[in-house]
Order: structure tokens, then C-alpha cells, then sequence
């Protein structure tokens, strides 16, 4: 019982610690670079902005694990598939974080589509269903989000990203609703092995959060990357490594109350 208690309290802190509800950044990637994830192209774009989506122009698929604070309770499991088509960049993620007491899953399908050449739009519908113990049951909704991104010139790209504009409603009691959360970064090219990247992100009910993270292509088969956020602070580093078709990427960010977070993506991407 008092292990329930305190894996209860550490989900409803983790919630504040990471969007909560159907909006988790998804992929080692993002997660080693503070969480950044607006202006990134690549499979997971599917779910962390559907504008990059209509960039991505190759067949891909992968699967993303979290184990958060090192609880297998808090643990976030994720798995998407992109199809480039002539109309557009189709996707589909499916998501799963907590454990018996409470489960929170996501199953979303995406369409991307390059509006102008340096420019892109997409959307995403999810279905969201939010399980807890069976004396209270479980609810279900549906939520929608829609992204954009733009290359403002070779060294610099903006991306922006709004998940559940309409406020769909959870549960009647107390008017619960699934959160909105509006992002917009930036990222800089300083040169093809370097760039900065900067993110905000508000949830309409909290503070602004503000994200920064640098990727370093230090060779052609690794990256390094390395990440900060503020509200709570956090802090995060990780790497990537690229071996034919496949690419794997590890990191590991630190909350300043709840502890470490490891995380692994795999995906492969078919060669054209």
C-alpha cells in the first residue's frame, strides 16, 4: 500500500515533469537535447510535430522506450510508422506509459505534407484512452494536434506545433479536460556537423517551459547531443549511432527531484 501511494505521487509529479496526456516528446533523440523537438525531421515527427512529417521522404519505423526515474511503473513505451506517398508523409505512433493502477495510451494516425518547397504542414488524430484501477474505471477521447515547419534560409528553420486545440474534455467531474500545449522553436546551422536548437513550450494551465539542445555530428556513424529545461530544471545527454539502415540512439536526463531517466530508440529507415 505504501508503495502505491508513493509510485502514485511520483506519476502526478512526472506529469508536470513531462506533458502528460497523449503530448510525450517521443525518442532518445529529443529527450538527450533538453526535449527539443519542433524543427526535427525524422520518424518521430509522426508525433512530436506533423509539419517536420511532411519533410520525411523515406519508409521508416522504430520503437522508443523510457524507463522514468528508473521505475518500471513510470516506464513510457512508444512505436511509430511513416509511408511517404506522392500526395504526402503518412504516420502512424501508438503510445503506453504507467502500469496497472494506471495507464495512459495513445494511438495516433498522421499526414504530412510539403505546402511550398521550404515549408510543410501536417496533422495528427489521436485516440486517447486513460485506464485506472477497475473501481474507477477508465475514460476515452479524442484529441488532435497540427504543426508547421519552414526553413527560413539554409542555416536557420522555425517550427511550431499545438497539440489538442479544440480542449477536448476528459471527464465531466470538475470539467476535466486533456491539456493543450502550444510549442515554437528555432534551430541554427552553424555548420553541416553542428546545431542549436531552442524551444518553448506553454501548457495553457502552467508556466513556460524553455528547452535548449546541440547536436554535434562528431563522425559519419555518431552524433552527441546534449540538452537543458527550465520549469523544473532538468538536464540531459545522449548519442546516436547510425549503422546502415538502422540508427540507435541512447540518453539520459536528470530531474532535480525525481532522479535519472535512461532512454533507447531504435529505427530503421529503408534504403531507397
Amino acid at each position: 500500500m505504501h508503495k502505491n501511494i508513493v509510485i502514485l505521487f511520483l506519476l502526478l509529479l512526472s506529469f508536470r515533469a513531462s506533458a502528460s496526456l497523449g503530448n510525450d516528446v517521443i525518442g532518445s533523440r529529443s529527450t538527450a537535447m533538453g526535449g527539443f523537438s519542433t524543427t526535427l525531421i525524422d520518424l518521430w515527427s509522426v508525433n512530436n510535430n506533423q509539419g517536420a512529417l511532411g519533410f520525411v521522404n523515406e519508409l521508416s519505423a522504430g520503437i522508443s522506450y523510457e524507463n522514468r526515474f528508473l521505475l518500471k511503473e513510470t516506464s513510457y513505451k512508444a512505436g511509430s510508422f511513416v509511408m511517404p506517398l506522392k500526395t504526402g508523409t503518412f504516420g502512424l505512433s501508438i503510445t503506453s506509459f504507467g502500469y496497472s493502477a494506471f495507464t495512459e495510451n495513445k494511438a495516433g494516425l498522421s499526414y504530412g505534407i510539403k505546402f511550398i518547397e521550404n515549408m510543410a504542414v501536417g496533422v495528427q488524430l489521436n485516440y486517447l484512452n486513460t485506464r485506472l484501477t477497475p473501481e474507477y474505471g477508465q475514460k476515452n477521447t479524442f484529441t488532435a494536434a497540427i504543426g508547421v515547419v519552414a526553413n527560413l534560409s539554409k542555416e536557420l528553420t522555425i517550427g511550431a506545433h499545438v497539440y489538442n486545440p479544440t480542449r477536448a474534455k476528459l471527464a465531466d467531474y470538475d470539467n476535466e479536460r486533456v491539456p493543450t500545449v502550444m510549442k515554437l522553436g528555432l534551430d541554427y546551422k552553424f555548420s553541416k556537423k553542428v546545431f542549436l536548437a531552442i524551444e518553448t513550450e506553454k501548457d495553457i494551465n502552467y508556466a513556460p517551459v524553455v528547452k535548449v539542445g546541440v547536436e554535434y555530428h562528431a563522425v559519419e556513424m555518431l552524433y552527441l547531443r546534449g540538452g537543458v529545461s527550465t520549469n523544473p530544471t532538468m538536464s540531459s545527454f545522449g548519442f546516436g549511432v547510425k549503422l546502415k539502415d538502422f540508427k540507435l540512439d541512447l540518453s539520459s536526463s536528470f530531474h532535480q527531484t525525481l532522479g535519472l531517466t535512461p532512454s533507447v530508440s531504435l529505427i530503421y529507415v529503408k534504403s531507397k
